[in-house]
């Protein structure tokens, strides 16, 4: 909970949201999961306004286990009991640091390195300072959730167990997952593109099947996505669109060192591209980022790299159309290169199956209605919520000062476009008078 919002924007630095903040914004998703079943949540490894997430009694205890009667349990991120001692200070020893994360509602340690987790515990125990009745709730939390799971009963997960694991039920669900969460973002008229058109696929994320799934798959980084016993069934973006077009061409301009772990190195040969385009109706420039997760993905700079930027510039000069491909784990800033486009997708992190799924949205053959999860900003030091408030827009005054404090974002939370146009018609409320126990029914006429 808050893991995203730290004040520095860097993994695993301490955020300043406040009570109501974390109550009513971040809180929320998790009680709603908490109540629709989930049997276990993690912490996050950081701390707010200056106490750890790992140490906080009120948040672990109160919120999540008294107030909402869960009987789930808590497990801790990497070594964060340890990391209560080493990083973030609050105790004097890692024994200590065991006492505040097990009195503050800790059931499950999540220990790396060591056993001595194991030997503070009882000797805590022994001494006092953690009571045995909070190892008994821990010990029930624990056991609860592996008698539910079936694990008294099967205790190995046997993959002869679920033939369908990784089978065509599975991929049909992947490939549906893609197409309705890619967004069109842009469309001046050029999409979706006819089946003989002519078409340049160039940037560096135009021939990966790392960048299409991100970190935290087949290897941490993402870089064993780039190993070809793993991908080679599935298609990149240029192959995928040779398959849907056929007069298709690769020429990448920039390109990613796809072996490494390390997720921004890039190289540059922008000539050969723009030649290329020459020679195409159609420009398709995949950009965004290398794959990457935690610590490793930190950057200081939300732009998009140089490089691919004066890729984007000159292969617009050209004259020919262009549509820009963002595929990135987070949105990084584009308002140079956006005006050039003809179009603009943006399909995030889409999965093995996301280059087949941007194919057919390409052809028409699927159509958009992926939204926006996010407000997609214009200027690094200009990032904005979706939840408008009055404030933001007081007018001027006597034509001389400007308050409005509206944000001028690229596209607004929930944007998405579609090659269907859409009428709202007809609204209606059931009740013209309610207090707040009362269910309201709306209903709207849609014409598609």
């Amino acid at each position: 909970m808050g893991y995203g919002v730290p004040v520095t924007g860097q993994d695993r630095t301490p955020s300043s949201i406040a009570a109501s903040e974390l109550r009513e914004k971040h809180f929320e998703p998790f009680k709603e999961a908490m109540q629709a079943g989930a049997l276990t949540i993690m912490v996050n490894s950081g701390s707010n306004n200056g106490i750890p997430f790992h140490c906080n009694t009120e948040l672990l205890t109160k919120w999540v286990k008294e107030e909402l009667n869960w009987d789930g349990m808590i497990v801790t991120d990497w070594a964060d009991i340890n990391n209560l001692y080493t990083r973030e200070r609050v105790a004097s020893s890692k024994k200590e640091a065991v006492k505040l994360a097990i009195n503050a509602g800790i059931d499950m340690s999540m220990v790396p390195y060591d056993c001595e987790f194991t030997e503070d515990l009882i000797a805590l125990v022994k001494e006092g300072e953690v009571p045995m009745s909070r190892v008994d709730d821990a010990v029930r939390r624990i056991l609860r959730v592996k008698f539910r799971l079936g694990l008294f009963d099967q205790p190995n997960t046997l993959l002869a167990d679920y033939p369908e694991f990784g089978g065509e039920a599975h991929a049909k669900l992947a490939y549906e997952a893609a197409v309705e969460s890619q967004v069109l973002a842009k469309n001046e008229g050029i999409l979706p593109l006819k089946k003989d058109t002519r078409i340049l696929v160039a940037g560096p994320n135009g021939n990966s099947m790392r960048t299409l799934n991100g970190g935290w798959s087949y290897t941490w980084q993402g870089h064993g996505a780039s190993v070809p016993e793993f991908t080679e069934r599935f298609n990149t973006i240029y192959e995928a669109l040779a398959a849907e077009f056929g007069k298709v061409t690769y020429v990448p301009g920039v390109e990613y060192d796809l072996d490494s772990p390390l997720w921004s190195y890039e190289t540059a040969d922008i000539a050969p591209a723009v030649a290329a385009a020459r020679n195409a109706d159609v420009i398709v420039a995949c950009i965004g980022e290398n794959s990457y997760c935690e610590t490793p993905g930190n950057l200081v700079d939300m732009h998009l790299s140089q490089n691919q930027k004066n890729l984007v510039k000159a292969l617009a000069a050209t004259g020919r159309p262009l549509v820009l491909v963002l595929n990135e784990g987070r949105p990084r800033i584009i308002r140079e290169i956006e005006p050039l486009a003809t179009a603009v997708v943006d399909i995030m992190l889409p999965g093995n199956f996301g280059a087949d799924a941007l194919a057919a949205l390409l052809s028409g053959e699927e159509n958009f209605s992926g939204k926006l999860p996010f407000t997609y900003p214009k200027y690094t030091n200009k990032f904005a919520v979706y939840d408008y408030k009055p404030a933001e827009n007081q007018g001027t005054m006597a034509g001389v000062y400007n308050y409005n404090a509206v944000m001028d974002v690229q596209w607004p939370f929930g944007h998405g476009l579609s090659y269907t146009t859409f009428a709202y018609s007809n609204m209606t409320v059931s009740k013209t008078s309610f207090g707040a126990e009362d269910v309201l029914e709306v209903t709207v006429d849609v014409t598609n």
